[in-house]
């Protein structure tokens, strides 16, 4: 019975500890999102180190580590070696390989280039307002455009923003082709995650205009929504690609 006893105290000890363990990452990891969020630290900028971060929060330098090393995990900050842990910047390279999934038949990855068909601030359809989690009332900027492959037209492409994140957009300055970069330079938002859905479409007239291609003839449709830092929907976008000559590719692990 004694031995019982011991057994379950000390049970119970580890399950306090633990809980204790998670409680002191999840206030780690909710204040540096926070100061994500916040534009304390703005990408390229260089993080304290884990002994301040661990000395200013008051907890140990392991539990700072793991927060880190998870939002490394999740592309929000990376490592250089011998020289710390610096916010991410949406590159050329980071928006190819993360969050453009469609590539050449051979493997090859290109980011296309834009042309822009329109550009207006708009009140949103029921649609548009569901997916943005808009409060009645609020504007979106609405735009289109053709996303060119070594000069051929593949991809229309339709995007709806929030206008409260993006004030003057389209107006002031022409959308550029990495728009998620454009997002955090501008106007300090990241895309932290995107969820996409697919399905096969037929194209229509204006679409097989655009893209060349036979009346009717199938395109992938990319439907994603793109998400800030805290998980907030930033951006949704409807893409209708013609895979005659690329093919969607998802990497997973």
């Amino acid at each position: 019975m004694a031995q019982k006893a011991a057994v379950s105290a000390a049970n119970s000890n580890k399950a306090t500890k633990t809980k204790k363990s998670q409680t002191l990452y999840q206030k780690v990891d909710n204040i540096i999102r926070q100061r994500l969020i916040d534009n304390v630290w703005k990408p390229g900028d260089a993080l304290p180190s884990e002994m301040q971060l661990a000395d200013e929060l008051d907890v140990s330098q392991g539990t700072v580590r793991k927060a880190l090393n998870d939002m490394v995990t999740e592309n929000l900050l990376f490592r250089r070696q011998g020289l710390g842990t610096f916010v991410s910047e949406h590159t050329e390279r980071r928006a190819l390989f993360l969050y453009f999934s469609i590539v050449g038949n051979d493997g090859s990855r290109l980011l296309p280039e834009s042309n822009i068909l329109s550009c207006e601030e708009k009140i949103p359809t029921p649609e548009e307002a569901e997916k943005l989690q808009l409060n009645q009332g609020d504007m979106i900027v609405q735009f289109r455009r053709i996303r060119f492959f070594n000069n051929a037209p593949t991809i229309v492409e339709t995007i709806s923003l929030p206008l409260e994140h993006f004030p003057g957009f389209g107006t002031d300055v022409e959308p550029p082709n990495n728009l998620f970069r454009f997002y955090q330079s501008a106007y300090g938002i990241t895309v932290a995650k995107a969820e996409e859905h697919l399905k096969a479409v037929r194209a229509s007239a204006e679409e097989t205009d655009l893209l060349g291609i036979a009346d009717g003839a199938p395109l992938l449709e990319i439907d994603r929504i793109a998400k800030m830092l805290d998980s907030r929907p930033v951006e949704w976008r409807v893409s209708h690609c013609d895979t005659s000559n690329y093919r969607y590719v998802a990497e997973r692990g």
